[in-house]
C-alpha cells in the first residue's frame, strides 16, 4: 500500500461472510492487504492438521497444487466481493478458467502461505486475475491466471 493508507486485516469471520466456503475447504485465514479493484494479499497458515496431508503424502506431506490454486481463487473472491460492496450481497464467485498454472516450490506444513492476487481485467460480471502463492523468504510456490464470474447462487 502506498504511504498514509491504513488497513485493518480482514479476519476469518469477515472472510466467511464474503465466501460460502467452510472448513475444510476454507483456505484463506485472513487478508492482510487490500486495495479495492486492484489487489489483495491473503494468508493461509499451513498446518500438519490439514486433512489432505493424511494422503498427500504420508511420508512427505505436501499441499496439493490444486488447493494452492483454490486458495488463490478464494483470495481473489474476497477481493472481488469486497470491491463490489453492497452489489455483492447474495452473490457467488465461480471459477471459469485456470491458465498457465506453474508449481515451483513444495508447500509443506508449518509455513505461512502468502496469497497475492490482482485484477487483470473486469467486465460486468467476469473478472480475470493473476495470482502468486509464496512461502517465507518470498520463494514462489505457485502462480497462475484465472477467470471467475460473479453469479447468483443456484436456486434451491
Amino acid at each position: 500500500m502506498s504511504g498514509g493508507e491504513s488497513f485493518d486485516a480482514i479476519e476469518v469471520g469477515a472472510v466467511m461472510a464474503l465466501l460460502p466456503h467452510r472448513y475444510p475447504m476454507l483456505l484463506v485465514d485472513r487478508v492482510v492487504d487490500f486495495v479495492p479493484n486492484e489487489r489483495a494479499r491473503g494468508i493461509k497458515a499451513v498446518t500438519i492438521n490439514e486433512p489432505f496431508f493424511q494422503g498427500h503424502f504420508p511420508q512427505r506431506p505436501i499441499m496439493p497444487g490444486v488447493l494452492i490454486v483454490e486458495a488463490l481463487a478464494q483470495t481473489a473472491g474476497v477481493l472481488a466481493m469486497k470491491s463490489l460492496g453492497d452489489e455483492a450481497l447474495g452473490k457467488l464467485v465461480l471459477f471459469m478458467a485456470i491458465e498457465n498454472a506453474k508449481f515451483r516450490q513444495p508447500v509443506e506444513p508449518g509455513v505461512l502461505l502468502n496469497l497475492d492476487v490482482e485484477f487483470v481485467q473486469r467486465r460486468s460480471r467476469v473478472c480475470k486475475f493473476n495470482g502468486v502463492a509464496s512461502i517465507v523468504g518470498g520463494k514462489v510456490a505457485a502462480e497462475c491466471s484465472f477467470t471467475a464470474m460473479i453469479a447468483d447462487p443456484p436456486s434451491a
